[in-house]
């Protein structure tokens, strides 16, 4: 307590008239110091003892035991010192009272001058203190009131003596409070503190620390109570704006992902059903992108305003979970009915014309709708579910709302876990590669592999490229994996090329949208030849015809940097995508890949004259004028096989030759100088 003794000496010595010399007033403080903690009753006692009855000496000591304590002990030791320090005080000017009466016949002049100090003390601690006191009876008669009180509320202190103290309640007041209240002047409690708001003359309100303290007589009866209030308004001002802010969005106003979580917490504790409509605007990353920011932020203001115009009855609330995602949710809805009519009701008003700064603007939304009793899920399965419904929306087109359906939710729930599992999946070498034979139709020998990605999830077992490369492209983690495959496939291939020299065979590998815009992709490829020795001849890249057109629809420039280091660029599905016949004379292409429906058009021996093998031959023909050879893939049936040899189609791939298999198996292709149909 020593830190405490030392503050407390020159708060008192700071504040006001001291009647002991320095170094008694130091003997005195660091002794009571050492006592506040379990008496400080006693404590205020002493200090009247020692006739430290300036107002300043109580308010300092009662604001340095708040400063320095911790709540709730700082509450009891401010209220005991403070019922301890009045109590005396009352006690020691009814004693000089008494000994000025005994010596009445003696000194009756000297009596009148005594009782007029002790009582000027007395008045002085209601006068002169910083903070607001006040005296009441046990039956809320308010008796007494000091001018920084009348001040605070804007009366005059005769005009608070006319009121009771149920008259100073506030709607605000902390629930409970009037019953402690009642406790106190029952003698069941001696203080109570706690915050409290007081109307002002005004009108207005003042919020106050508020310390309330029994007073009782000399037989312990409850008789008085003093109040002491602290404006606290600023503070309090304070407080509520920092708590608007960290509830509510800073640009829109609305409640944040915080406060709706909260609110949900609300309505799932007493409420039986409960809605939710959890949208995103379709396109705003282009506003942003092409108009900036500031009218990218002005178009969510105005987007908020209509969304709370939706919500315009009690049981609705709209909010913004972060940057173009905001819900309205429904307390008790009355059906899926309501939900649908709410959905429908925010498309039509987002989709209204906006005019922000010179920009006449239209966005759509895409909303997911879920309806649900309380008992049958939580707020994080509800924002989980419409979430869920809400990336269903977008998928099914956009500027839609779809209601939640269980089973729809646990097959895309399903696809999230896989898409988020993907990046470790990489970390623990789940993804492993097989390869599928391409052989020559003249003689159906072995002639190169193409590279095929499977996952070999330890739950699930081997997915096929299907149930997770749509994933890996839409989160991104396509590059990193496109990278992996690309690193096996090389350092695969250059141990073929060591392993069987006189059969050399090329690897082809698929490369996606992501990984061919990648500006640093033609040194990524240059290096992971480097560092597996491969021969760049024996390298294939198939890109689809999207691409290889750039976003403004021209050639990728990646290709002629690739081309010139001896990869050998397919264009796969070759006829699904631009077809620009006028780009393919320009491009260093040297495989057209045709796509498989095309091939399935060739089965039936009997349709010779089919439209599509009429477009298989001009492919062929084009290609081969253009010096390019062509590849079929999806060959299942020998008249497939055969048809498109005599149509003089290179190379072919399916299961008529192979399915793709993995390092091991493709060993007996490597070392058969035969045909691959014999050995698959």
């Amino acid at each position: 307590m020593t830190g405490f003794a030392r503050l407390w000496l020159q708060r008192i010595a700071y504040e006001g008239f001291v009647p002991l010399d320095g170094a008694a007033l130091e003997a005195l403080l660091a002794r009571l110091a050492t006592r506040l903690p379990t008496a400080g009753r006693e404590v205020g006692a002493e200090l009247v003892a020692a006739h430290l009855t300036d107002p300043s000496v109580l308010a300092g000591t009662i604001t340095l035991i708040g400063a320095f304590f911790d709540e709730p002990e700082a509450t009891r030791i401010q209220a005991a010192v403070a019922a301890g320090f009045a109590q005396a005080l009352r006690e020691a000017t009814m004693s000089e009272q008494e000994q000025l009466t005994r010596a009445v016949l003696d000194a009756h002049a000297g009596v009148e001058r005594a009782l007029r100090d002790s009582e000027s003390r007395l008045r002085a601690i209601f006068d002169n203190a910083a903070v607001g006191i006040g005296v009441s009876t046990m039956d809320g008669r308010i008796v007494r009131v000091n001018q920084a009180f009348a001040d605070l509320l804007g009366y005059r202190p005769d005009e608070m003596c006319a009121l009771t103290v149920p008259q100073l309640a506030h709607p605000s007041d902390p629930p409970g409070m009037w019953k402690l209240y009642e406790e106190m002047i029952g003698g069941q409690r001696d203080h109570v503190r706690l915050e409290k708001a007081y109307f002002r003359k005004d009108g207005s309100a003042v919020w106050t620390d508020m310390t309330s303290s029994l007073i009782r007589d000399e037989h312990g009866a409850p008789e008085l109570t003093m109040v002491m209030v602290q404006d606290i308004t600023d503070r309090r001002r304070l407080k509520e704006n920092l708590q608007h802010q960290a509830t509510h969005d800073p640009l829109t106003g609305l409640p944040n992902r915080t406060m709706i979580a909260a609110h949900l917490d609300v309505v799932f504790a007493d409420a039986r059903r409960v809605g939710l409509c959890y949208l995103d605007l379709d396109g705003f990353k282009r506003v942003n992108d092409t108009l900036g920011h500031q009218v990218g932020d002005a178009l969510l203001v105005a987007v908020a305003e209509r969304l709370t115009g939706c919500a315009d009855e009690p049981c609705r609330i709209a909010g913004r979970m972060s940057g173009d995602e905001f819900v309205i949710a429904v307390r008790d809805p009355s059906g899926p009915a309501e939900m649908r009519e709410l959905a429908e009701r925010a498309l039509g008003e987002l989709t209204r014309p906006y005019e922000i700064e010179r920009h006449r603007l239209r966005v759509s939304a895409s909303i997911g709708v879920v309806d649900s009793d309380v008992a049958d899920t939580t707020p994080a399965e509800l924002m989980k579910a419409a979430d869920l419904t809400l990336y269903t929306a977008k998928s099914e087109g956009r500027a839609r709302y779809v209601m939640y359906d269980a089973d729809r939710n646990a097959r895309q729930a399903a696809r999230y876990a896989l898409a988020a599992d993907m990046p470790d999946a990489l970390d623990r070498d789940e993804f492993t590669v097989v390869y599928q034979p391409l052989v020559s139709l003249a003689d159906e020998r072995l002639r190169g592999v193409e590279a095929l990605v499977r996952w070999r999830h330890p739950q699930l077992g081997t997915l096929s490229p299907d149930s997770f490369i749509p994933l890996a492209e839409e989160t991104g983690v396509i590059v990193a994996l496109g990278r992996h495959v690309l690193q096996q496939a090389c350092a695969q291939a250059a141990e073929w090329a060591r392993s069987f020299p006189d059969n050399p065979v090329f690897m082809s590998v698929n490369v996606t949208v992501a990984q061919a815009r990648e500006p640093g992709f033609p040194a990524e490829v240059a290096k992971i030849l480097a560092d597996t020795g491969l021969d760049p001849r024996l390298l294939v890249l198939e890109l689809t015809e999207s691409a290889i057109m750039d976003t403004d629809g021209a050639p990728l420039a990646a290709l002629d940097v690739l081309a010139a280091g001896g990869i050998r660029i397919a264009i796969d599905d070759f006829g699904t995508g631009y077809s620009n016949l006028a780009y393919l004379r320009r491009l260093p292409i040297h495989i057209l890949k045709l796509a498989g429906p095309f091939v399935d058009g060739l089965r039936d021996p009997a349709s010779v004259a089919s439209a599509d093998e009429q477009i298989v031959e001009t492919i062929i023909r084009l290609a081969h004028v253009l010096g390019v050879t062509v590849t079929a893939e999806a060959v299942e049936t020998r008249p497939q096989a055969d048809r498109l040899r005599e149509l003089g189609c290179d190379t072919g791939q399916g299961y008529l030759f192979s399915r793709p298999l993995p390092p091991a198996a493709m060993l007996p292709l490597l070392h058969n100088s035969g045909p691959a149909l014999a050995v698959r």
